[in-house]
């Protein structure tokens, strides 16, 4: 099976250790990708194809709707924030964002939350 390639779009280290080790046990094999600020994610997203974008909103250089906003790319982008205003799910998804999820505080929720969104729509991309 090919690995899902995805960019995580991610500036605080905690969360990307967390992404990382929950990718570890994922049952499906996924290639990781780095983006530490919107500008960097943007460049990579120019550069290469990817099967999901994973987007903080909260972010150096451009924000998650500054990406938003400048992307032209028909791949799946979830926004994946600390932010659980409901102004800020809205404009994600007014901006094209695919789905808004909240980041759980709790370890095992986090790790359940990044391997759910990867089952997801690791199968929606391999079926599209």
């Amino acid at each position: 099976m090919k690995p899902l390639e995805v960019l995580f779009v991610e500036d605080n280290a905690g969360d990307t250790v967390l992404q990382w080790v929950a990718l570890e046990e994922s049952p499906q094999p996924v290639k990781f990708h780095l983006a530490r600020d919107g500008e960097q994610a943007l460049n990579m997203m120019h550069d290469r194809s990817f099967d999901l974008v994973v987007l903080d909103l909260n972010l150096p250089k451009l924000s998650g709707y500054d990406v938003l906003e400048q992307c032209a790319s028909t791949t799946p982008i979830v926004v994946f924030s600390g932010s659980s205003d409901a102004a800020s799910a809205r404009r994600a998804m007014d901006l094209g964002a695919r789905e808004f999820i909240i980041k759980p505080h709790h370890f095992e929720s986090y790790k359940a939350a990044v391997r759910r969104m990867i089952e997801k729509w690791g199968s929606a991309t391999a079926h599209a």
